[in-house]
């Protein structure tokens, strides 16, 4: 166990490694000088620019870069180029805006995927598992952006509300609890949209899974000696055709990162996944490269998460 986890650990680190030395590569290819973040404003004169050269060592060769920009990173000391705010306590303020939309969307579909789909499974070709196809394809059929505006359109029309942004503008709460309720108010509906497509696509693969795993023999002979059907289904059958969505789960943490950039964007929710489009689109490359390396740090820590989780879903499996 223990010579596992350090054999994963060095072999992260050193993937963490490439990871950052290519996507900085990557970020210095694009067409154009990283000092013209503004080239076309006129108080922008040659001596700010070499300043500005100057003051984040792009004046110096790429591995010298390289070096300098993670030395800063993790002493903290990284500055935004659109703003010069500090782009950890940034990221950090937009995580704090994401992090409720990631956790209410991940519960929605996790928790609703496995019944819709094991339920289709176990009435193949049945009323239920027609209409569950249907409503999953059409899920996926439909573009996001689509979907949420006719949500925003039904919900404000209906039921009179504001749904646009964190919090109603100009709410004087009477009290905290009021306060709180406007913002799961606020919170529902981008936090729905997030989920449908999760789900209608989580639920076909469970249904996949589990019928795969029903043919098998040995479920064959459970049933064959008169185990009760939900023993039969949920003991055995839905145990062994986890394994493939434990190292799914592992994958879902990037999204406390990448957030959604439709719907933030369309709500007006000041997230992450917004905040990584406003740098992309500002050529704000040390937000763009923390949140790469973030996203990164967060992938491989899910996947060592996921070979951990296999102990517990499988026990033949060591480590």
């Amino acid at each position: 166990m223990f010579s596992f986890i350090a054999r994963s650990l060095i072999q992260k680190v050193i993937t963490l490694f490439f990871v950052a030395v290519i996507s900085f590569l990557i970020i210095h290819l694009a067409p154009g000088d990283p000092s013209q973040v503004d080239p076309l404003n006129p108080k922008f004169t040659p001596e700010m620019v070499e300043r500005f050269r100057s003051q984040f060592h792009l004046d110096e060769p790429l591995h010298v870069q390289f070096a300098l920009f993670y030395k800063d990173l993790f002493t903290g000391k990284t500055v935004s180029w659109k703003d010069n705010r500090p782009v950890l306590d940034k990221i950090w303020e937009r995580f704090l805006n994401s992090l409720p939309l990631f956790i209410v969307g991940t519960l929605l579909t996790w928790t609703l995927s496995f019944p819709v789909g094991v339920a289709s499974a176990i009435r193949r070709g049945g009323l239920y598992d027609r209409t569950a196809t249907f409503l999953s394809y059409l899920l996926i059929s439909i573009p996001g952006f689509f979907f949420a505006y006719v949500m925003i359109i039904f919900v404000v029309t209906r039921f009179h509300v504001p749904v646009i942004g964190m919090e109603t503008f100009g709410l004087n709460a009477s009290s905290w609890l009021h306060a709180a309720m406007d913002r799961v108010w606020h919170l529902l509906l981008p936090s729905i949209l997030g989920a449908t497509g999760g789900i209608a696509v989580l639920s076909r693969y469970v249904r996949s899974q589990m019928l795969e795993v029903e043919g098998q023999d040995y479920v064959r002979t459970a049933k064959a000696k008169g185990l009760p059907e939900d023993q039969v289904h949920y003991r055995h059958a839905l145990r062994n055709a986890l394994l493939p969505f434990v190292t799914m789960f592992g994958l879902v943490l990037p999204g406390l990162i990448g957030g959604s950039v439709i719907i933030e964007s369309i709500f007006s929710w000041p997230g992450m996944g917004r905040m990584a489009y406003e740098a992309i689109l500002a050529r704000d490359y040390p937000v763009i490269l923390t949140v790469n390396f973030l996203s990164a740090v967060l992938v491989l820590v899910g996947t060592f998460i996921s070979d951990l989780l296999y102990l517990v879903v499988d026990p033949r499996i060591r480590l």
